[in-house]
């Protein structure tokens, strides 16, 4: 059997040790905090779109 130690007595080493164990896990979720994107900002991808939004011309032949 272990003899018990108060935990302000023991060495940094020990306490990250009690400290790894006595931590949980967050699972599924992550812990940062999460804003929405700023719909004002400038987006690359976004500003080429334009060029999917027309269509392709279509071939067509003139018979005279």
């Amino acid at each position: 059997m272990e003899k018990f130690i108060p935990y302000e007595k023991c060495s940094k080493k020990q306490k990250r040790a009690l400290d790894a164990k006595r931590r949980g896990t967050w699972g599924a979720i992550k812990p940062v905090t999460r804003k929405p994107e700023n719909s004002k900002a400038y987006h690359r991808k976004r500003a080429q779109d334009w060029r999917r939004e027309i269509p392709d011309p279509v071939p067509f032949f003139v018979c005279t």
